[in-house]
């Protein structure tokens, strides 16, 4: 807990020196405010009262850690290998999809890796010598770590984990710190540039957007992901007009329907198999405010907006990771590309 009550200022001596610095655009004398507030939180702030965590032990055979996911609502969950008594990873659905795009062949081909291996094979065959170590946070730690620890690492999953007794409380996503930071930020004065438009701060990705077209193939999709490195692509039809989202968390729900044998179907078919609840296409403007984004992403409780302009032609990306990169660590001098 001594973590816990330390000044901001003191959290900056501690973090600073592990930081990459690098020139950033100025967005005013009070572009600091969220920085400074989410250096002074504690991670243990952002865990809320009630929650669900899925375990799997790396021996459950790969296939029904899938389901399970689909089956609870979770898109990641730590594995725990019984062997050695503790959590060496994540399983996610990155995983899904370098199986389906490894070893998918033709319509109605078994895929045998996917039906007959253990987590565990998975991660040899996958990872091979190249272990890792679980990136995880403490309950103490800032906010401002945690953004930085998931910007960093290029990762959407980060772990809170208990220090004496290597227990996981929570999983972090950037959904649930830009709500944390929604939520509470109120109580701040309202920083000026939260009045700008997004164009004018230049949040987002705005060159060389990954979209695919609504008769690709779903496999082609999967072929984008993974040399990408994207979570979404925004679908497009004939005319070049945004009329879909086909995220990660799609591909998941490949496995739910039982029809992961089969992607050769097209982005507009499988776009239309889903669930009515899942995260459809929201929309944002270049003249639209900061303040009006985010409040859209928190509300709708999606992971990112389409930047259209009044063609509905898809000219950016405005993702979490942005909008947190922008509040968080451009002020404290972090450029992602640096870090």
């Amino acid at each position: 807990m001594e973590v816990m009550e330390q000044e901001s200022e003191e959290q900056l001596i501690y973090f600073g020196p592990q930081y990459p610095l690098s020139l950033v655009p100025d967005l005013g004398e009070d572009a600091g405010l969220y920085m400074e507030f989410m250096m002074k939180s504690p991670c243990y702030n952002a865990i809320p009262t009630s929650c669900k965590l899925v375990v799997f032990d790396t021996t459950l055979q790969i296939k029904k850690a899938f389901l399970a996911l689909v089956a609870n609502g979770v898109r990641a969950a730590p594995l725990w290998d019984s062997a050695n008594h503790c959590f060496v990873g994540m399983l996610t659905i990155t995983d899904f999809i370098n199986i389906l795009h490894r070893y998918y062949k033709a319509p109605m081909v078994q895929i045998y890796e996917l039906e007959e291996h253990k987590i565990e094979t998975w991660r040899e065959i996958y990872l091979q010598s190249s272990f890792k170590p679980l990136i995880h946070i403490s309950p103490g730690d800032s906010l401002f770590h945690a953004v930085y620890s998931l910007i960093k690492n290029k990762i959407h999953r980060l772990p809170v984990m208990e220090p004496i007794s290597g227990n996981i409380l929570h999983i972090l996503t950037h959904k649930r710190l830009l709500k944390y930071l929604h939520l509470f930020g109120d109580t701040l004065p309202r920083p000026r540039f939260m009045q700008k438009t997004i164009q004018e701060l230049g949040i987002g990705t705005f060159r060389d957007i990954a979209i695919i077209q609504d008769t690709a193939s779903v496999y082609s999709a999967l072929e984008i992901f993974v040399e990408r490195r994207v979570s979404a692509l925004p679908v497009v039809n004939e005319m070049g007009q945004v009329v879909g989202l086909y995220s990660r968390f799609d591909v998941i729900h490949l496995a739910a329907q039982k029809i992961y044998n089969n992607l050769d179907i097209t982005v507009h078919d499988a776009l239309k198999l889903r669930n009515l609840c899942f995260e459809g296409v929201l929309m944002c403007y270049p003249y639209e405010t900061l303040e009006v984004v985010i409040d859209r992403i928190v509300k709708e409780q999606v992971h990112r907006l389409v930047l259209v302009d009044d063609d509905q032609r898809p000219r950016g990306i405005v993702s979490l990771s942005d909008i947190l990169q922008a509040l968080v660590l451009t002020p404290a001098g972090l450029d992602r590309n640096s870090l």
